[in-house]
């Protein structure tokens, strides 16, 4: 089986962690922040991106109520989501985020990192745990690569 590589995402309206991962090894590492801004350079960072990791798909937080209702934020993500898709060519699967923060924070341990330093390093963090969902999920094993138009 082919490795393939996935950048998963915890989008936010001021940052945006990032996280890279493969399926071969179904692991997941926090890899950056990305000041959110404006969406022209928000999607040149992406950019970046794409072209250093080559991405097979994208992973995208899917915000919810812990009920699992929607909120403000849910429609958000699921906008950026489609965004990657369609400058990208990729597609974006998006996967349920409840908790992933709580979770980075519990991975983080207690950092000595100043407190927009930690801020940073949880929303890497909770896009990675994000991307470990997914794995988990199994969701990766049934994806053949789609033909976007």
């Amino acid at each position: 089986m082919e490795s393939r590589t996935y950048l998963a995402f915890d989008f936010g309206e001021r940052r945006i962690g990032v996280a890279v991962g493969n399926d071969l090894t179904e692991s997941a590492n926090a890899l950056l922040t990305i000041d959110a801004g404006t969406d022209e350079l928000r999607f040149k960072a992406i950019t970046t991106l794409v072209d250093e990791w080559t991405p097979y798909a994208f992973v995208v937080g899917h915000p919810t109520h812990a009920s699992g209702d929607a909120h403000a934020m849910t429609a958000r993500a699921e906008r950026f989501a489609r965004q990657l898709q369609g400058r990208f060519r990729r597609i974006a699967h998006l996967v349920d985020e409840r908790y992933s923060s709580v979770d980075a924070v519990q991975a983080l341990g207690r950092s000595k990192a100043s407190g927009q330093q930690k801020k940073q390093a949880i929303d890497s963090e909770a896009a990675a745990v994000i991307l470990r969902r997914f794995f988990e999920s199994g969701m990766h094993h049934n994806i053949t690569k789609p033909e976007l138009s």
